[in-house]
């Protein structure tokens, strides 16, 4: 498996480095040492077996302010690459990122439906070796899979407790059967949490260190970051969202609470009361898709309905975005958030209906607007973020195992971004 705290550079000053030329995207070893605390000759010292090991690049110089010009630094975004595998009922998704955390090649296939798992899971390693293969790139410079699924989430098991359609998932090691039939190490991480991590590390979220994560792709679900760091809790479930109540004398939720607001109005919820009106459903066309559907798709068919001016399936919509922007209205509240991102299929299907409704909530109501107000934004990769999260996971395993919470803060008071304005060619 990865190991946690080295790089093939070395262990600690060199993560440290290596994640400071990351969140500045182009910095000086000068700029180094003032955001990270190192000594010059210690950043020297990495600097050079970084760029040994062709890991960073050197760009230019900027311009000189009355002493020698400093010779700028970059990641070398083809040094390395990771995998990200989402895999959840509608969709598997499989992205291959580079060093920077962009996506060099990305393809989506059918969901798993009831396959089993073993099936599912030659599926997957058949598909990342043709990847690998496809993409051009020696296999010694893929690092791993980050394989992504719905929680909640096992390290010793996969998925603990899953979702009614899933349920021949429970207790099945994902990680491990699928790093076996790779060959490759695998890390495992839930889906929301996921597209957190990828939205940070691919720049998505313009540096912010405290933010969340909305994912509606099946269901519903946060990834969390603060200061600069992912927070996963106690087992790695932290939020989960979906199943928090908005109404406790609302219905029984799978998960055992009732009233869940996933339940209540995410995917499943705003597709079963389209087929509950069986004009409306005949109207959308949900009627004349084959029995076993996915949701993600019923879904995205009444989205395009509501765009089009089909006024009930607008008020479906309107209807689910009420009860998420309350949900997302208390995760901001409870955290103090500056950025909610929404990602995810349904987000991406239908933002025209959620992003105004959560911008609008949180606008008038955030307990502490007077301080500061909440970003509201869709993500730029919002139908794969999932699986560019899964990659950007072990890119992160990798290099930069134990970020200092401190540092997007010191990158930004030492001003070691403004040197990208003054690059000489």
């Amino acid at each position: 498996m990865l190991q946690k705290g080295t790089t093939s550079a070395g262990p600690g000053s060199a993560s440290l480095i290596l994640d400071a030329i990351r969140v500045a995207g182009t910095i000086s070893r000068v700029g180094i040492s003032q955001v990270t605390g190192l000594t010059g000759a210690t950043v020297s010292n990495v600097v050079r077996r970084l760029l040994e090991q062709d890991l960073i690049l050197e760009i230019g110089r900027a311009e000189s302010t009355g002493g020698k010009p400093r010779v700028l630094l970059e990641l070398n975004p083809t040094a390395r690459y990771a995998i990200g595998v989402h895999l959840d009922h509608s969709a598997l998704t499989f992205v291959v990122v580079n060093l920077a955390g962009a996506p060099v090649f990305q393809e989506t296939q059918s969901g798993i439906a009831q396959a089993s798992p073993d099936e599912v899971v030659e599926r997957m390693a058949h598909e990342v070796d043709a990847m690998i293969l496809r993409s051009g790139i020696e296999r010694e410079r893929v690092l791993g899979v980050g394989l992504v699924s719905p929680g909640p989430l096992t390290s010793q098991s996969g998925i603990h407790l899953a979702p009614p359609f899933m349920k021949h998932w429970e207790e099945y090691p994902l990680d491990v059967r699928l790093s076996e039939a790779t060959g490759l190490p695998v890390l495992l991480e839930n889906d929301a949490t996921a597209s957190a991590v990828g939205e940070y590390w691919s720049g998505g979220t313009d540096r912010e260190a405290n933010f969340a994560t909305l994912f509606m792709g099946t269901g519903l679900g946060a990834g969390l970051f603060m200061q600069g760091s992912q927070y996963s809790g106690a087992s790695g479930n932290a939020g989960e969202v979906g199943h928090t109540c908005v109404d406790i004398n609302g219905p029984q939720c799978w998960c055992g609470m009732r009233g869940c607001v996933e339940f209540m109005a995410g995917p499943h919820a705003v597709v079963a009361k389209a087929h509950s009106d069986s004009v409306l459903a005949h109207e959308l066309g949900l009627t004349a898709l084959p029995p076993d559907s996915e949701i993600t798709s019923q879904f995205a068919v009444i989205a395009t309905a509501s765009a089009a001016g089909n006024t009930r399936a607008r008020a479906l919509l309107e209807e689910s975005a009420r009860y998420i922007a309350v949900a997302a209205h208390s995760v901001a509240n409870i955290l103090d958030l500056q950025m909610i991102v929404l990602t995810g299929q349904g987000f991406a299907a239908a933002s025209d209906i959620y992003l105004p409704r959560l911008q609008e909530t949180l606008s008038n109501s955030f307990f502490a607007r007077s301080s500061h107000s909440v970003d509201v934004r869709l993500s730029r990769a919002a139908e794969t973020a999932a699986a560019i999260g899964g990659a950007a996971i072990v890119l992160q395993s990798e290099f930069v195992p134990q970020r200092s919470a401190s540092l997007v803060a010191n990158v930004r008071k030492a001003g070691a971004v403004s040197e990208l304005s003054t690059l000489s060619k």
